[in-house]
């Protein structure tokens, strides 16, 4: 269950330390952490300047911040509603079990409907089943019909030539 003193709130510049040490553990959980660039300078710009590329939100508790949900937002498809893409949720392992995920999810899905949405996406990393399990809970399914790709940098320059 959730802590009385959790609130979860959008990301503020003061939370940046704590947002970048999260991010750190993340990309060392999913294998990228040599390729993690991502510094004070640019989560400021790019999440908190005047036209913000990510929305992040934030689980803080009295003792600080337990966990975070960066959301994308694709403006618009075929039917006209925005996709919010939850392009990352971490929660610091001495809150694992205690609801902080279910919340950021929760409330990410609540920010998804209120700017329009018609739908979440995100990504299970393959072999993260306590990910998969997780995502069913909260009724995610894998997609059927759609199978994502991916161009890393190097396959992008060879398409140039």
């Amino acid at each position: 269950m959730l802590s009385r003193d959790m609130t979860i709130r959008a990301a503020m510049p003061d939370d940046i330390p704590a947002l970048l040490k999260h991010m750190r553990f993340l990309a060392e959980f999913e294998d990228y952490i040599r390729e993690f660039d991502v510094d004070e300078h640019s989560l400021l710009a790019r999440a908190f300047g005047e036209h913000p590329e990510c929305h992040i939100f934030v689980a803080e508790c009295s003792d600080g911040l337990a966990g975070y949900a960066v959301g994308l937002i694709i403006p618009f498809t075929y039917d006209l509603k925005c996709t919010v893409v939850l392009k990352e949720l971490f929660v610091d392992a001495g809150y694992r079990g205690h609801g902080v995920g279910s919340a950021l999810f929760r409330h990410l899905a609540a920010w998804t409907l209120a700017k329009g949405g018609g739908r979440l996406k995100w990504d299970v990393m393959a072999g993260n089943h306590q990910a998969e399990a997780f995502y069913k809970k909260h009724g995610g399914t894998p997609d059927q019909k759609w199978i994502p790709y991916v161009m890393n940098e190097e396959a992008l320059q060879n398409l140039q030539k």
